[in-house]
């Protein structure tokens, strides 16, 4: 009789614990949706489009916790060319190639300047602010980056069809952003929208950046000046 009472609470544990978990999923709504890029945009390496969600109320979603990063410059190049992280995060710059480098950035995420550093060795910069860093080196012109510092955790990266998808979002009001690559801030602006979200909602969004146009312009050094045109790096 015990052993029948013990799989009988057993049979009934396990009856409630799917029931208790789809609970707890539908407290919590999904954003699914589509980015259209400009006729212009190439097809076989189409701009990064990043979507976000901040919250109206910031005691609606928590803040996530700040972590540690790397940017590597290897082969003239950064890897990754993005990175998504929490505010308060540090991202470390280690040089892998055989020759010195000069991160910077003069934008406005978080602004400054590595200086001259040598093969082998790293530094590293702390995001103390949310907004969007684009990182570059003084020597190297090809050399480009971004760093998208963020107080929420409810992002998402689009992937090659331009698909995103937000999933847990807590019931609320929230401001939806949009960052695509290349794409001048005043017209990335005009996509921000607002939404309201309740508890088992799906909601689907479509992005609707035809018309930004992408200027096809170098960025300057850390002087403000063009880099030379003519000229071989020295390293």
């Amino acid at each position: 009789m015990r052993l029948r009472a013990l799989l009988a609470v057993f049979v009934l544990l396990a009856a409630i614990t799917p029931l208790r978990a789809q609970q707890t999923a539908s407290a919590f709504a999904d954003l699914t949706g589509q980015v259209i890029l400009p006729a212009s945009a190439s097809r076989s390496h189409p701009p990064t489009v990043v979507v976000w969600l901040s919250p109206l109320d910031k005691s609606t979603v928590p803040s996530p916790p700040p972590g540690r990063f790397k940017l590597v410059q290897k082969n003239r190049m950064f890897t990754p060319r993005l990175l998504v992280i929490p505010v308060g995060s540090i991202v470390a710059f280690p040089n892998e190639d055989p020759f010195f480098h000069n991160v910077f950035s003069l934008f406005n995420g978080k602004r400054f300047d590595l200086g001259l550093y040598e093969a082998g060795s790293s530094r590293e910069v702390q995001f103390s602010r949310e907004g969007i860093s684009y990182i570059f080196c003084n020597i190297h012109p090809a050399m480009s980056a971004v760093v998208i510092a963020l107080s929420t955790p409810l992002f998402s990266v689009a992937d090659a069809n331009q698909k995103i998808a937000i999933h847990s979002i807590p019931p609320g009001k929230y401001e939806l952003n949009v960052w695509i690559e290349g794409a001048q801030q005043p017209a990335l602006e005009s996509l921000t929208r607002r939404f309201t979200f309740t508890a088992a909602q799906l909601a689907a969004v479509s992005i609707d950046a035809s018309s930004l146009n992408r200027p096809a312009h170098e960025h300057l050094n850390k002087f403000g000046k063009p880099y030379a045109q003519d000229a071989r790096p020295p390293y």
